[in-house]
């Protein structure tokens, strides 16, 4: 298929159909450190209609369960929020006050990160207005749209609710990851109640056997809590915890099961659907394992609890959704890549005990992001690997998307923007970024999700939370520096998939200068960093200037009196990535966790205050927002007179302030507390 099309590479080919797109408004808005951007669902119009109405019950069954991840973040986020909604609707004071404005901000910042904390740093918000404010608005407002418990006064309701908001020491992290502190009890997260990380440990540790070759996610779906001096989980299922919004979210996946394009996705959603019904994480990894298997649908999703990076022991999953369809043209990119796995496998730069003898379904694609939500909403990631057990992985292979449209529209909301004449050392490397930047990007994402997280093996008796709070720091670093290896590598030129021995300098030089400077600009001054995926770049970036100190592989240098990052031997550095992630495949495959502490304690957590203070106000001047999300895409089904769905249509014109309220009202499943 390669050769058909010459000289120009798959990734070439994309880029040169995309640049014939019509004219589409990407921006929407920007306020505090973030920028809400539009995605366009790309090809949604031509669409069978029968795939159309998929798409849209499955987006049904994605919105469904937007409180359930508020709650996970926080117990007292669902409460907030309706508090703060009601005053930002009804307040009939002067709405031009700074209070008002600034509680405004505020909101938009729960809404988005849904929740009281930062959505990438975890720390909490600190009110721009005045409990004395807040108490007025609340007063002057309909108590009835207040969300106060039977019996319960609106002072009751403030004294319980206002430390959480007002008081800096009151659940100040989200995810607490410090080193010798007790992780549980120091984590808002709302997965654990009334435990300590010991008790936490020693549960899960008692329910798992070392040989069991398939065992569950022990903890996935729960929360831990105490009662009556006994620790017990709290499933989140129908009829259980979170079953309001579970079960508004199998009536649309019931709808989606009617219109499946097959019977494979129509076994995989009915497997989905007894999953919610009775809890069980046996059924879990049976719905996993059909999902994996399912190759020939175009629409896809994943609706779940999925991610367990909110949960400080890295066990508990929050709750997302992703609806999309195959991106037919740029897929063939991936599965070039997918289908070449045990090549790269075979070629990786660790230890053969390590490495999988045979490399088992791994499939890729690219994909059009029709709706997001949960934890995958406003923020996402761009690219997916699932499922994430060890065990399903090794014996059925894994799913791997690049998610096209959104990475699309990041590439073209950041065209211009002047990051790169304030931060790039020289017109060399500028070029670099602005002729591959794109590319190579969209490559290392490939890499990273195709084969990288599921490259590797365990070694016979590993329990696969050995690594405990550092596994997800250690994983994506696995994945990225998978990725990196091989950018270079001539097997990606011989594939047609780089256009020559250049074009990989773009994602090295800028993920260089990421890990160690400018992603500085996302923490705030004095705090170290906290969030898995940086604290693996910064992990990968700064062991890597380390090690090649000797040589100069990479330099810190001055310029016109700024720090630029610089590096002088391309060849070395891939070589020491190479290293790296030799290490990193065996803490993972051995279970080290002493490894994984000080690999991760001395490079991915402490910042350099000097530079760290340089790079913020070097952005500043920008005036950029270091964080990005999206607003969803609407759709609408027409019906005909007997109530059938004669077309569905996409529309993206709704504003983020009117999306965030309309979901609160048309999908607030949850009641305020949630025991």
């Amino acid at each position: 298929m390669i050769g058909i099309m010459g000289a120009m590479s798959l990734a070439a080919c994309n880029q040169k159909e995309q640049k014939q797109e019509e004219p589409f408004d990407y921006t929407v808005e920007q306020f505090a450190d973030l920028q809400l951007l539009r995605y366009k669902v790309h090809g949604f119009d031509e669409l069978p209609l029968k795939q159309k109405e998929l798409v849209y019950y499955l987006s049904e069954a994605a919105l469904q369960g937007r409180d359930i991840l508020f709650d996970q973040n926080g117990k007292y986020n669902l409460i907030i929020r309706k508090m703060l909604e009601t005053v930002y609707t009804d307040y009939a004071g002067d709405r031009a006050d700074s209070n008002f404005v600034n509680m405004e901000t505020y909101l938009k910042r729960v809404w988005f990160s849904n929740g009281i904390h930062h959505h990438y740093a975890a720390d909490k918000f600190i009110p721009g207005f005045t409990p004395e404010f807040f108490k007025k608005a609340l007063e002057s407002v309909d108590a009835s749209k207040l969300p106060l418990a039977e019996g319960e006064t609106l002072e009751e309701l403030c004294r319980e609710v206002f430390p959480v908001i007002f008081d800096s020491t009151v659940m100040p992290k989200r995810i607490n990851q410090a080193d010798g502190e007790d992780l549980v009890l120091t984590s808002a997260a709302n997965y654990y109640e009334g435990v300590t990380q010991k008790e936490a440990e020693d549960f899960y540790a008692s329910m798992k056997n070392p040989n069991d070759t398939m065992p569950v996610m022990f903890g996935l779906n729960s929360r831990l809590v105490k009662v009556d001096g006994k620790v017990k989980e709290k499933v989140w299922k129908s009829g259980g915890l979170y079953g309001e919004a579970i079960d508004k979210i199998i009536y649309w996946l019931k709808k989606a099961e009617g219109v499946a394009e097959n019977e494979a996705q129509k076994a995989v959603i009915s497997k989905l659907i007894q999953f919610y019904q009775d809890g069980d994480l046996k059924t879990f990894d049976e719905y996993a394992i059909l999902w994996v298997k399912d190759l020939d649908s175009r629409v896809d999703f994943v609706n779940g609890f999925t991610e367990s990076y909110g949960d400080p022991l890295g066990m508990k999953a929050s709750w997302e959704s992703i609806v999309n369809f195959k991106d037919l043209v740029s897929t063939k990119r991936t599965e070039t890549i997918s289908a070449n796995a045990q090549w790269f496998e075979d070629h990786s730069p660790v230890d053969k005990r390590f490495k999988k003898e045979e490399v088992k379904g791994v499939s890729a694609k690219v994909i059009t992001a029709a709706i997001l939500a949960g934890d995958l909403y406003p923020a996402t990631a761009i690219g997916i690997n699932l499922p994430n057990s060890n065990w399903i992985r090794s014996v059925h292979g894994s799913k791997s998307v690049t998610i096209g449209n959104l990475t699309d529209a990041y590439n073209k909301a950041a065209h211009g923007n002047g990051f790169s004449d304030e931060f790039v050392y020289s017109e060399v490397e500028k070029g670099w970024l602005e002729k591959y930047g794109d590319l190579t990007g969209d490559l290392h994402t490939d890499l990273h999700e195709c084969l990288g997280h599921g490259s590797g093996q365990l070694l016979p008796g590993v329990d696969p939370d050995a690594l405990k709070a550092y596994g997800s720091t250690i994983e994506e670093a696995r994945a990225d520096l998978f990725g990196l290896y091989y950018l270079p590598d001539k097997k990606m030129r011989k594939l047609g998939l780089t256009p020559d021995d250049d074009a990989y300098k773009a994602e090295y030089y800028s993920y260089m200068m990421n890990g160690l400077m400018t992603q500085l600009v996302r923490i705030e001054l004095g705090n170290n960093v906290e969030e898995a995926h940086m604290r693996n770049r910064q992990l990968i970036a700064k062991w890597a200037f380390e090690k090649g100190t000797a040589d100069k592989v990479v330099e810190l240098v001055k310029k016109d009196g700024k720090t630029y990052v610089k590096v002088n031997d391309y060849e070395k550095l891939r070589g020491l990535f190479g290293e790296l992630l030799g290490e990193i495949q065996r803490i993972k495959s051995e279970g080290d966790f002493e490894a994984a502490r000080q690999l991760v304690e001395s490079y991915a957590v402490k910042v350099d205050a000097d530079l760290h203070q340089e790079v913020l106000a070097r952005y500043e001047k920008l005036h950029l927002a270091p964080y990005k999300g999206f607003v969803n895409p609407v759709y609408k089904a027409e019906t005909d007179a007997e109530g059938r769905i004669t077309n569905v249509t996409v529309s993206y014109t709704e504003g983020y302030a009117e999306q965030m309220l309309r979901y609160s009202k048309d999908y607030a499943n949850l009641p305020y507390r949630n025991e």
